[in-house]
C-alpha cells in the first residue's frame, strides 16, 4: 500500500537565543506563535508555516548559530541539513518579503529564477539557511514531475513511483488492542 502523508507536521531546530528567534520568525516573517511549551530546562516553541505545517525551536543553553553556508553548495564530512524552502502565495508576496527583510537590515539575495520557482535566500538568527519561493504557473512538481538528470543513478532510473515490493508491509500488523502509546514531554502541558 502506498503511504499517505499529509505533509510535514513540523520541522524542529534548536536555538540558544529564543528571544531573537521569536523576533525573527514571529515578527519579521509574520508567522503566528502557535505553541509555547516550557518549564525549567525545557522549552519548545512552534511557529505556523501553514494550516498543516510548523517550524519548531527547542531552546538549549549553549547552542550557537551555525556558520552560514550558501544553500546547495557542496560540503564534505558529517553533514545533515542544507536549507529549508518555504513557499509563499504569490510573486508579489515574495517581493514584499524581500523588501521587508532588506528594510529591516537582514541580508537577502536577489530574486533567482530556477525555472520552476522564483526564490530569495536569507539566514535566520541561528544561521539556518532559508529559501522563500513562489511556484511558477504550471510548474507544480507534484502534478508534473520532471527528470532532467542526464546521468541518473540506476535506482533513480527505476522511475518516480515507490518500489513497494522492495519494502513490503508487515504481514503481522500491530492489533489495535496491543497498541501502546507513551507519554512525551509536551503532554505534561496538555489537559
Amino acid at each position: 500500500m502506498k503511504q499517505s502523508f499529509k505533509g510535514a507536521h513540523h520541522i524542529a531546530f534548536a536555538t540558544g537565543d529564543l528571544e531573537r528567534t521569536i523576533r525573527f520568525w514571529r515578527d519579521l516573517l509574520r508567522m503566528r506563535l502557535i505553541g509555547a511549551f516550557g518549564k525549567s530546562g525545557y522549552k519548545q516553541y512552534f511557529f505556523e508555516v501553514s494550516d498543516r505545517c510548523a517550524i519548531s525551536f527547542f531552546e538549549w543553553k549553549g547552542v550557537q548559530p551555525v556558520h552560514e553556508k550558501d544553500p546547495g553548495r557542496e560540503q564534505t564530512g558529517p553533514f545533515v541539513f542544507d536549507h529549508i524552502a518555504l513557499e509563499v502565495q504569490s510573486e508579489d508576496e515574495l517581493w514584499e518579503l524581500k523588501d521587508r527583510l532588506e528594510h529591516n537590515g537582514e541580508w537577502v539575495s536577489e530574486v533567482i529564477d530556477h525555472g520552476i520557482i522564483y526564490s530569495i535566500y536569507t539566514f535566520d538568527p541561528n544561521g539556518i539557511a532559508l529559501e522563500f519561493t513562489y511556484q511558477k504557473e504550471g510548474m507544480q512538481l507534484q502534478q508534473n514531475p520532471l527528470n532532467y538528470d542526464k546521468s541518473p543513478s540506476p535506482v533513480a532510473s527505476e522511475g518516480i513511483e515507490p518500489q513497494i515490493a522492495l519494502y513490503p508491509d508487515s504481514p503481522n500488523p500491530t492489533a489495535k488492542d496491543n497498541r501502546r502509546v507513551y507519554k512525551g514531554l509536551i503532554s505534561d502541558y496538555i489537559k
